[in-house]
């Protein structure tokens, strides 16, 4: 959580790094609601896959990364935090 302070109104920000989808979400002190925000191409949630393409060097993230990870297995990577309780 990152809580934001400018003159006197508070902004949180909240980041769920979930297992398969993450968002982003924000609450201003003189809010009584959360929103999430949507991601570049305006969803509120993005598949929490990466991938590297070593032929071009591109970094692909969310929706993108997913789309081609069937092509792209080995430099794929996802439920990365499955793999964190593992260790």
């Amino acid at each position: 959580m990152l809580v934001l302070s400018q003159d006197e109104e508070d902004v949180i920000i909240g980041i769920d790094l979930g297992t398969t989808y993450s968002c982003v979400s924000y609450w201003e002190s003189n809010w009584d609601r959360v929103d999430i925000i949507p991601n570049g191409q305006g969803h509120m949630i993005t598949p929490s896959v990466i991938a590297f393409n070593p032929e071009n060097g591109e970094l692909l993230v969310g929706a993108a990364a997913k789309n081609q990870a069937a092509m792209n297995p080995t430099n794929t990577v996802y439920d990365a935090k499955r793999y964190l309780v593992l260790n």
